[in-house]
């Protein structure tokens, strides 16, 4: 298998921001860290994306990202591990529930342990079915100033036997779900699993809660932010991996909590500034991906498309909404201008038919207030959702032509090592022969892993996605369906109103 000439997987280290919800000058924090997961080491056959063997890498890497800077973001926190290699700190080791560790065949650094197939999860799923709520309330500020932060309820609900108790609750803050997601993204998405993003970031939101100032914007950005929580939790334990993770049970379970350290993202600008760079590094790329997998081609297509109609629909929704308050507002205006107009009209049918019209368009004040909410809480929260699930998607269609890239690394060199062997055969020199011979064997050992890790990736992104597409059309049917019972209920309820107004009209004579 092979792939088109999509860009590398970036690496994000250099851009960080202040957390949301966290101390402005927090204490270092030490965290442990643990290696990554590797792919399970599978029979294959050989693949037809192998290296060109006329062309050579650039001997020369430089940094793509020495010139960032650090800046303070509005944006989602998903992007800053997405395409990372290393761990994350504090990161609880996975247990795999039916595999044994083995060891990979690579340079020290490199070792890492295998997961169980998604076969072997798919088939512990089928005999324990899901049941499970988890419910994100009672939002309270904890601290004063500028250090003070917002703390949920976390409640879970369920008969799997996976937990201890049917029902039980912690109290979290917004850094330890942002740390949770940190922990997963580095275990997981490098070896092809969809990993659902965290919420965004909102510093200017949290720095009015921060300050004390409520208002009607305070309450609607704690509100938000309550119920993207409870999203981004129950779509991570739908997950049938995610859900077994030790980080997961912990994070459910737990009273206390280590502190979550890694939790920066990235702001647009950074974002744009480092997928240019990117962009002009694939430029320079020796070895191309010529995809064979018409699949894989196929998706990468539909799903930079759907991205693409997904963020302009999401936009023309967010237009409705502000559409819709300002109707609100504006109505609100009418009815108090119709009620004072009625106060001074002398004609007493026509002065009640005022008074009725004022009190009509008051109630249709409050209709207009009920569907804004229900366009943004029910459709424009949906649609945000699934344009960073759908980066999330792309991050592991990277991943996978950084595995594919790595695993040609391993050949090419390999390829300059025999070459180096046959010189030395040549020149008779037995001293350094054998240290080439021991280079090779161990090269030839890295090309096989890699090979396997290419075909364990690819295998593991084709269930992903489909497990992703099957979610994606079960969200997307019951919430269209929510939100247009809420559209046919808004309409009815002003049809009443308008008739039960009519005959007021009528009987101004």
């Amino acid at each position: 298998m092979a792939d088109t000439g999509r860009d590398p997987p970036l690496d994000q280290s250099g851009f960080q921001e202040l957390e949301d919800g966290e101390d402005l000058f927090p204490e270092p924090a030490s965290a442990q860290e643990s290696e990554p997961a590797s792919l399970p080491a599978e029979d294959i056959s050989t693949n037809s994306n192998g290296p060109k063997q006329e062309t050579l890498f650039d001997d020369d890497p430089e940094d793509l990202f020495a010139e960032a800077t650090e800046e303070v973001s509005l944006d989602s926190p998903e992007r800053d591990v997405l395409l990372s290699d290393g761990p994350s700190p504090a990161i609880t080791p996975i247990t795999p529930p039916t595999s044994v560790i083995t060891p990979c065949i690579s340079h020290a650094h490199d070792d890492m342990f295998t997961h169980s197939s998604f076969d072997e999860i798919e088939e512990e799923e089928a005999s324990d079915s899901f049941d499970m709520h988890i419910s994100v309330s009672d939002p309270e500020k904890v601290g004063d100033g500028m250090n003070a932060y917002m703390a949920y309820k976390v409640t879970t609900k369920t008969s799997m036997s996976l937990f201890k108790l049917n029902e039980f609750s912690v109290k979290r803050r917004f850094s330890d779900f942002l740390g949770l997601h940190s922990k997963l993204a580095s275990k997981y998405l490098h070896i092809g699993y969809i990993v659902p993003p965290a919420p965004e970031k909102s510093i200017v939101g949290m720095t009015k809660v921060k300050v004390g100032k409520e208002d009607q914007s305070s309450n609607e950005f704690v509100e938000k932010r309550r119920l993207a929580l409870e999203r981004y939790l129950m779509r991570t334990v739908k997950h049938p991996v995610l859900l077994k993770d030790p980080d997961v049970m912990q994070f459910l379970e737990s009273s206390e909590l280590p502190r979550a350290v890694s939790t920066q993202a990235l702001s647009s600008a950074g974002l744009l500034r480092m997928v240019n760079k990117a962009a002009d590094a694939v430029n320079k790329m020796t070895i191309k991906m010529n995809e064979s997998d018409t699949w894989f081609e196929e998706k990468q297509q539909h799903f930079e498309n759907l991205d693409v109609q997904l963020r302009k629909l999401h936009g023309s929704v967010e237009s409705l909404v502000c559409h819709r308050k300002e109707l609100s507002v504006n109505t609100a205006q009418f009815a108090k201008s119709a009620a004072m107009l009625g106060n001074s009209e002398d004609h007493t049918a026509l002065s009640r038919a005022l008074s009725q019209l004022a009190e009509v368009e008051e109630k249709i004040d409050q209709q207009h207030q009920d569907q804004a909410n229900a366009d943004f809480y029910l459709f424009s929260e949906l649609l945000g959702d699934y344009v960073r699930l759908i980066t999330a998607v792309k991050g592991v269609f990277d991943h996978r032509m950084k595995t594919w890239q790595k695993w040609q690394d391993s050949q090419l060199l390999l390829q300059k090592k025999r070459e180096a062997e046959a010189k030395l055969q040549f020149t008779n020199k037995p001293d350094k022969l054998q240290q080439a011979k021991d280079e090779i064997k161990e090269l030839e050992g890295r090309v096989q892993q890699g090979e396997r890790d290419f075909e364990q990736i690819s295998k593991t992104i084709r269930k992903e996605v489909s497990r992703f597409e099957k979610e994606r059309v079960k969200d997307f049917r019951t919430i269209i369906i929510k939100y247009l019972e809420s559209l046919v209920q808004t309409q009815q309820q002003l049809i009443k109103y308008w008739e039960a107004f009519l005959p007021e009209a009528k009987a101004i004579s």
